[in-house]
């Protein structure tokens, strides 16, 4: 009986014996596999970059609600797995909202906020904390450029672009802004507010976070002073919107039927992943399919190799079968013989894809710079091609299964010499 070890070696002996016949199937069968790596990674790229873009603004466990006239806050607070709901609100009445500090003001979009409810989310703020007290507010992470003296406020209204450039160069944190709410030039509510927290960076380059963001709680106070000095009790004084926030990504599917089920209108960033998803699985599906055929091709030159060793070595066959080898044996070794250059072809195509991979990525951003002159390409984060591990695996499952299967019949043949006749030869 030959061991496993001895059955190895018997099968390098025979590739060294003919090495540029087998280098080049070998060859062959890793440019098949490499095409369907390469290609397949196209689609996994792009569902990346999609998935990115996605969420780079958007918390997996958020939950839009745009139902406001049906909505039921403790209701939906007492949902399983439900972490927050929170509020955010903006005036709609006629007004204006100033924020002043020293000579410097600012009227940027205002926000009221729930903070309470926030703080039971993941929000992450670049500094500090969220506000506590009715004083304290939240400013965003370019509030800063807009905060500008009179002159270059006028600059600024006359288009000069290196305004648009300057701002408050000072730290922002623990400064106390002088909020005024003003209708007709009447003024409504003055407050000192305190900066205690300023959100993240946005993810997008071309994003801009000017924004300040007041407790909700100010909202009714504001709005008793607007009536009382406009004497007009408007009922859409403000805009609310709410968001739901889950305990986790499992819980976000269960919560939104719960919400519809309410006769809500709501919006999940998960559900739109759901769809990109089951596209992209479509493109990969197609993709693997047309590389699979790269594969099949190549395992024409597999079955030629296998069948001129067969016949090359129909004497040596004959010899076998005559001292009392297993023909089973004769017939593995001629498959391992296959499998030994599907391997070997899967390795060098699974090496060459990553780095093909690796280059295009680079490369693709330059050359649509170089095309258009636009410096955005690079720096946007996209992914043109991934290569996860499961692609790895089911390239090369199938080119390691072609390979073998390829070897099959001519393995077969070479059980059915006759002994007689490979001794003749």
């Amino acid at each position: 009986m030959m061991r496993f070890k001895d059955q190895i070696d018997f099968v390098r002996q025979h590739v060294k014996r003919n090495r540029l016949r087998v280098f080049m199937t070998i060859l062959a069968t890793a440019m098949g596999c490499a095409f369907l790596i390469v290609l397949a990674s196209i689609a996994f790229g792009l569902q990346t970059s999609m998935k990115k873009e996605l969420l780079s603004d958007n918390a997996i466990t958020e939950i839009e609600i745009y139902s406001e006239d049906k909505l039921d806050k403790q209701k939906i607070k007492a949902i399983p797995n439900v972490n927050a709901l929170v509020e955010r609100a903006e005036i709609m009445a006629e007004g204006t909202a100033k924020f002043t500090l020293d000579e410097r003001s600012s009227t940027p979009y205002t926000q009221f906020v729930d903070f309470e409810q926030l703080a039971k989310t993941n929000e992450k703020l670049a500094q500090g904390t969220l506000p506590k007290h009715d004083n304290e507010i939240v400013v965003g992470y370019q509030f800063a450029q807009t905060l500008l003296t009179k002159a270059q406020q006028q600059a600024l209204d006359n288009d000069d672009e290196q305004t648009k450039k300057e701002g408050y160069s000072g730290k922002l944190l623990g400064k106390k802004l002088t909020f005024t709410y003003t209708v007709d030039k009447k003024n409504v509510l003055t407050k000192e507010m305190t900066i205690v927290g300023i959100t993240k960076k946005p993810s997008r380059e071309w994003d801009i976070d000017e924004r300040v963001m007041m407790p909700l709680s100010m909202l009714a106070t504001l709005k008793t002073n607007y009536e009382h000095v406009t004497d007009n009790k408007q009922q859409d004084f403000s805009y609310a919107t709410f968001r739901v926030y889950a305990s986790d990504l499992e819980a976000v599917k269960e919560i939104l039927a719960t919400l519809k089920a309410m006769d809500l209108s709501v919006y999940s960033v998960t559900e739109q992943l759901e769809e990109i998803n089951i596209l992209f699985t479509a493109l990969k599906a197609g993709l693997i399919f047309i590389g699979t055929i790269a594969i099949l091709i190549a395992s024409i030159g597999i079955f030629n190799t296998m069948t001129m060793a067969v016949t090359e070595r129909t004497r040596e066959i004959g010899v076998m079968k005559a001292i009392g080898t297993n023909p089973k044996l004769i017939q593995k070794l001629f498959v391992m013989e296959s499998a030994y250059i599907g391997i070997l072809g899967t390795i060098i195509a699974i090496v060459v894809s990553y780095v093909i991979s690796i280059a295009v990525n680079w490369l693709i951003p330059i050359a649509l710079e170089m095309a258009t002159g636009d410096k955005a390409y690079r720096e946007v984060d996209l992914i043109f091609s991934a290569i996860p591990f499961e692609l790895v695996l089911i390239a090369s499952a199938i080119s390691i299964s072609v390979a073998i299967i390829s070897g099959w019949r001519p393995a077969r043949k070479a059980t059915n010499i006759d002994v007689i006749d490979a001794l003749r030869q």
